[in-house]
């Protein structure tokens, strides 16, 4: 069906001269996406560099060097290092093996265990830590109920240096896993076949074939987990803080919650160190993929070839264990805390109340204040980014030309990099009255919202890219046949088909910006707190059990948008939800 037969052509505008337009709205797109690219991700950073290296706007790094090599900044490079090393081999092992065995046996409810992988993922990090704080506390009602509750007065296990790997390498074995399935589906399935024709075994089909040709993509996501780990805020804030045990996020906030506005040029120049750290691991990252070659196109992608037999329900039980010391006890755990009165009280069916939840989401101002903000800056930055994406996919896969990488890669930096060097740039960037405005969005709900739209704009193309990628131009031809305008076929032709998988990319925004820390922890002022700045001060008010409730409560938000998804998955562009292996 032409564009002029469409349902409401004859309402909109009377059709120009094609020929007189092309050129206009040929460039007006790709100069518009190209404009938005800069403003999002190339000018907070440029700006973060002028005020480590240039202050004043004249060339002098003698502070920022001497703030990075101080031993403060020493310290919290190590710290960080080692936590996001070990983190990586921990999600590794683990999210490695689950990867594995997911895809190449024949274990049931594979889906389930994905989508619970995931779930424990997608949930904010400083909820995963106060979440095994709670089980391994001296009060923790868990351990209670066996007989195996701490002395009252020990220390807790995870506070440190182990306890943040550790948690770090549990939150990030299912990043490890998704990595994985995406380079187990480009394996044909007759490198298996001919393994098995040789008389080979499952254990050397995986040591010998496998695990080589997914070498890049060990390499990869293990690289993924340690820049994850670099730039990780809640963990270390929850688990290293009250020991003193800094990393350069948590060194960084200390700076500005110490000093203020006035520790803003050693911030920026501690931040320059956070991104050059992760930078290396991205670059390493990206180098090993591209050693993986090219696209290859295979006929039968990689299936299930292991029979498990009697081992089934070993191994199933297996993956119920590391689901359950990942999942199931610590928000056990969380949910006895945030039902009983005070800590230390037994839980039983006498002590048990509701009076918590009920505090953080009827009585308390803060908490109900911070639901709402959570809402309206998650939700507003998914619908804006599902609009902007249509745009955005349609330009890049079919207007950019060679121009895209460039694009794509400055598109790409605020959300590769730590949200909190993010956050320091927004500071920096809208700290004085925008030029010719005279208005200054610092310490407002917008600078909060800016940011998200920057750290989020690469998750929200994903899923229009590619649905973009898969359409024929053939539309496009007969719309320009039509006499149309770019913009009418955008929103005619291209708006229409891509509307799903937009939805969708809306829905991956909100599920990560809902309970954002890193970012926010930085940039809210009075009033416009989120759900990860309430939950974190109130863990550190000594409050636990409202935290422990504003935690259930926001996880079950995630949960409830995680099964939307779901339901919507058999409309969407196939790899799109990382659960569905």
């Amino acid at each position: 069906m032409t564009l002029a037969a469409h349902p409401g052509w004859q309402t909109a505008r009377p059709r120009p001269s094609w020929r007189g337009l092309a050129v206009p709205a040929g460039l007006g797109l790709p100069v518009m996406v190209a404009a938005c690219a800069i403003l999002l991700g190339g000018l907070p950073f440029l700006r973060l560099a002028a005020a480590a290296f240039a202050p004043g706007w004249q060339f002098s790094p003698e502070a920022a060097l001497a703030e990075i090599g101080s031993r403060a900044a020493v310290n919290a490079t190590l710290h960080t290092l080692e936590t996001a090393g070990l983190s990586a081999i921990g999600a590794l092992l683990i999210g490695g093996t689950a990867a594995i065995l997911l895809a190449v046996t024949d274990l049931r409810g594979k889906r389930i265990i994905a989508f619970s992988l995931v779930f424990s993922m997608m949930i904010a990090p400083q909820v995963a830590a106060l979440a095994f704080l709670s089980l391994l506390a001296p009060h923790s009602p868990i351990l209670a109920l066996f007989g195996l509750s701490p002395a009252p007065g020990t220390p807790n296990p995870l506070l440190g240096r182990g306890g943040i790997a550790l948690v770090m390498a549990l939150h990030h074995a299912p990043l490890v896993a998704i990595t994985l399935w995406t380079g187990l589906r480009s394996v044909p399935h007759s490198l298996i076949e001919a393994a098995q024709m040789e008389g080979a075994g499952p254990a050397t089909i995986i040591s010998r074939i496998l695990l080589p040709v997914l070498r890049p993509q060990i390499i990869a996501a293990a690289l993924l987990a340690f820049v994850a780990g670099v730039g990780n805020f809640g963990i270390p804030a929850l688990l290293g803080l009250p020991v003193n045990y800094l990393t350069l996020p948590t060194l960084i906030y200390r700076r500005l919650s110490s000093f203020g506005p006035a520790g803003l040029p050693d911030a920026a120049a501690l931040s320059i160190l956070v991104a050059l750290v992760a930078a290396v691991g991205i670059a390493a990252g990206m180098l090993a993929t591209r050693r993986a070659g090219g696209k290859v196109e295979i006929e039968r992608p990689l299936e299930p070839f292991w029979t498990l037999g009697r081992a089934r329900p070993f191994v199933l039980g297996g993956l119920i264990l590391l689901l359950a010391v990942k999942l199931g006890l610590p928000f056990l755990a969380l949910f006895a805390e945030a039902l009983t009165p005070a800590l230390g009280v037994p839980l039983s069916w006498q002590s048990l109340t509701l009076d918590k939840f009920a505090e953080v989401l009827l009585r308390q101002d803060v908490t109900v204040r911070a639901f709402r903000n959570s809402f309206l800056f998650a939700g507003s930055a998914a619908v804006i980014l599902a609009f902007v994406a249509i745009a955005f996919a349609y330009a890049l896969e079919r207007r950019m030309g060679r121009s895209r990488r460039i694009v794509e890669a400055v598109i790409e930096l605020p959300y590769a990099l730590p949200g909190v060097v993010l956050a320091i740039a927004c500071i920096l960037m809208f700290l004085k009255p925008l030029p010719l405005l005279g208005v200054s969005i610092y310490a407002t709900p917008f600078i909060i919202l800016f940011a998200y739209l920057a750290r989020f704009l690469p998750l929200a193309l994903k899923a229009p890219l590619a649905a973009m990628a898969q359409i024929e131009a053939h539309h496009e031809e007969a719309a320009k046949l039509d006499g149309v305008t770019l913009w009418q076929m955008l929103r005619f032709i291209v708006a229409p088909i891509l509307a799903p998988a937009a939805m969708v990319s809306a829905l991956m925004v909100f599920l990560v910006a809902f309970n954002e820390l890193t970012v926010s922890a930085l940039l809210w002022s009075s009033g416009t707190e989120t759900l990860g700045v309430v939950l974190f001060s109130l863990k550190e008010a000594g409050l636990a059990g409202e935290a422990a409730a504003v935690a259930i409560s926001a996880s079950l938000v995630i949960l409830a948008a995680m099964l939307v998804l779901d339901l919507l998955a058999k409309r969407l562009p196939g790899n799109v939800l990382p659960w569905r292996i």
